[in-house]
């Protein structure tokens, strides 16, 4: 088995695969969409990485191709019809990157809630007059309500920490139902919710959620966090509703058009900002490269796991 893997993630992943596979990674941080069409002929196998697209392109000069696995639960950088029509499974990695998601996710709530980023960058400049009983006030997490955008794994992950911070949990969910939750229609968890968190896959139905209309559903004092996919919310009419305080805050972990930010968010007070990080630990990168690799093993072993499309 060849196996080409697009980016120069860490070699502890492939552990399990043994010298009778050949394994072919960039000796720089990625190959180019030009070098991956000239190699992938000859490979059955490519492993490549949320955040670099595998273009069509691609799929179609790999004409021994089998499977696709992607490091990452997302897997929009990858046109998976297409990849089916030529009979080439494409895999993901749910698993490794739930917990540290969800952690994410309820630092970015913590930080926006306590204005720790914003105190942060202030503190540098105001110095000794930052200081004073009431001044810089946030407000705590306990018994606010948390609404939950999208209750698969890393959703329920939120669910069961916001619980530690003693937050009430309402969710909106397109099909399934989690017991022990309250699960409501869109419109009305924006109305009620202190704070929206959205782990929702980016699909053609969830591009662009949350828009104008949505944000000025929500409570003025609310705050909206996504590490899901940036284009799942207009980001645009995010960062003017900001502007406007329409809501009092966001904290993104993820963007429309990574790495280009709005560039209107860079001077706003109001946000949090983040490179895409959620599941950046040295820790969470192995384990998310080995359960990739899994699925390949998998896959060919005739028990496919994580397969999308």
């Amino acid at each position: 088995m060849k196996v080409l893997v697009t980016y120069n993630i860490p070699r502890e992943s492939f552990a399990k695969l043994g010298k009778e596979h050949t394994i072919t990674m960039p000796e720089g941080e990625y190959f180019t969409t030009e070098e991956l069409i000239k190699l992938v002929p000859d490979y059955d196998v490519i492993l490549g990485i949320f955040t670099r697209s595998i273009d069509n392109a691609v799929i179609e000069a790999g004409k021994k191709l089998k499977v696709i696995s992607n490091f990452g639960v997302g897997y929009n950088n990858i046109d998976i019809k297409f990849a089916r029509s030529k009979g080439i499974a494409v895999c993901n990695t749910p698993k490794a990157v739930c917990f540290p998601t969800a952690e994410m996710a309820m630092g970015l709530m913590l930080s926006a809630a306590r204005r720790i980023t914003e105190c942060d960058r202030r503190i540098r400049v105001e110095k000794e007059s930052m200081w004073g009983v009431m001044k810089n006030l946030g407000f705590t997490l306990e018994g606010r309500t948390l609404g939950i955008i999208g209750m698969g794994n890393i959703g329920k992950t939120v669910a069961k920490l916001a619980e530690a911070f003693r937050m009430n949990v309402i969710y909106y969910n397109r099909r399934s139902t989690v017991e022990g939750y309250e699960k409501i229609d869109l419109d009305t968890l924006l109305k009620r919710s202190d704070f929206v968190s959205i782990h929702t896959p980016l699909t053609d139905e969830t591009r662009h959620m949350i828009g104008k209309r949505e944000i000025e559903l929500m409570k003025p004092t609310a705050i909206l966090v996504n590490t899901a996919r940036g284009a799942v919310i207009n980001e645009k009419e995010l960062a003017i509703c900001l502007q406007n305080k329409t809501i009092a805050g966001a904290a993104l972990d993820v963007f429309e058009d990574e790495p280009h930010v709005t560039e209107m968010l860079y001077g706003l007070d109001n946000v949090i900002l983040a490179p895409h990080n959620a599941t950046g630990t040295i820790d969470t990168r192995i384990a998310t490269g080995q359960e990739a690799v899994d699925n390949i093993l998998n896959f060919f072993n005739g028990t496919p796991t994580n397969v999308v499309n």
